[in-house]
């Protein structure tokens, strides 16, 4: 955190009255105000794009590239006039006369740093600094595709394990996987595919069940396909998806981690690499499909997957709204849980859409437990 210098509040409303050549005003974060009238005359080979976002706030712009990598440039103190007024600053302050004050701004916000405390929801769309990254940690370039460089990487699976679990923000889109323009497509899910493909799933099995055994067993049966895919739902999490501090010492092991989980806690808030494709859910649920249907009779088996197969489907689509939704006030401790488990502890909280079996084997996150000891800085 730093402290900013002492300069003067501004409105909104004020900031949007600059959008000229001779007098230009951007914001970036909604917060720091620059004066770019004199970058525009300095550089008037460049197009005059930044102009259409004059009086604007350019941060989404910088962000995902629709202003090129010369106004990262803006950045800078040189152009620094002032600071967007909070609403409470704006009634309290800009009333007077002289309404200079001293603003501490955490512009220099590093989500690298895993946390007691959860950062502000707003902080966790703050894009890192690809450059700044690299050059702080020597792990991944946010820049170039990333499971080239896991598996052309030298480091070591402690190194590894400790990068990969501290959260980096790519910004409003997603990061490059693969490079390749074939491959990428098929590497991001929307949320909404999940449903799609596998509600009907449910409804055939079930409606199997329904139609050939006595409806209450089949209703009883559904409910404890619920309930087992819940404790999958924590034992796929903790013991494959963090099978982290049992990896063999290669990168090929690392590389199949970062497909399987180590993305997503390398960069959480990425909507479409958040939920699981179903040709890898294929995989995963074809031993537990093939064991449900050897063990129980078959219709029996059908309520009872066709169930567990709707556990699923709501742990997926929860697990997409703890992200990235604004939730009811019932289950924002649940999303304050997760986003811990990211942010804060992520050798704690495994359980998704409850804590109940986090208390059941004693991994659960509470708000005194520690963060995770960071080892490579």
């Amino acid at each position: 955190m730093t402290t900013a210098k002492t300069l003067e509040l501004f409105s909104k409303k004020e900031v949007a009255n600059h959008t000229k050549r001779e007098d230009c005003w951007v914001t970036i974060f909604s917060r720091k105000i620059y004066d770019v009238t004199k970058f525009l005359d300095e550089n008037r080979d460049f197009d005059s794009l930044l102009l259409d976002y004059a009086g604007t706030d350019i941060t989404d712009e910088l962000v995902n590239g629709k202003l090129d990598e010369k106004y990262k440039a803006l950045d800078n103190d040189n152009y620094l006039v002032g600071y967007v007024a909070t609403a409470d600053e704006e009634q309290k302050l800009l009333t007077n006369k002289d309404h200079k004050v001293e603003v501490t701004l955490e512009q220099d916000f590093d989500l690298a740093t895993l946390v007691v405390e959860l950062p502000p929801e707003e902080k966790l769309t703050i894009a890192t600094n690809y450059d700044r990254d690299f050059k702080k940690h020597k792990f991944l370039d946010l820049n170039k595709p990333l499971l080239p460089q896991i598996l052309k990487g030298k480091f070591t699976r402690e190194f590894y394990v400790d990068q990969i679990n501290r959260p980096r923000h790519y910004g409003q889109k997603s990061a490059p996987l693969f490079g390749n323009a074939f491959l990428e497509p098929f590497s991001k899910t929307a949320w909404w595919v999940v449903p799609t493909f596998w509600l009907p799933v449910v409804f055939h099995f079930f409606r199997v069940a329904l139609k050939n055994m006595n409806n209450p067993l089949a209703l009883f049966l559904f409910c404890v396909g619920v309930f087992v895919w819940t404790l999958l739902e924590y034992c796929l999490h903790r013991f494959l998806f963090h099978f982290d501090n049992y990896l063999p010492e290669n990168n090929i092991a690392f590389a199949l981690h970062f497909l399987l989980h180590g993305f997503h806690h390398y960069l959480p808030m990425d909507p479409y690499r958040l939920v699981v494709p179903p040709a890898l859910f294929i995989i995963l649920c074809a031993p537990i499909y093939k064991t449900v249907f050897l063990l129980l009779p078959y219709y029996w088996a059908c309520a009872g997957f066709a169930g567990g197969l709707f556990g699923y489907v709501y742990y997926d689509m929860c697990h997409y709204a703890l992200h990235h939704s604004k939730l009811p006030p019932f289950m924002r401790r649940l999303k304050q849980y997760h986003l811990e488990h990211h942010y804060k502890n992520y050798e704690l909280g495994y359980g998704i859409t409850s804590w109940f079996w986090d208390k059941v084997f004693g991994t659960y996150l509470s708000k005194d437990a520690p963060a995770s000891v960071m080892k490579f800085d």
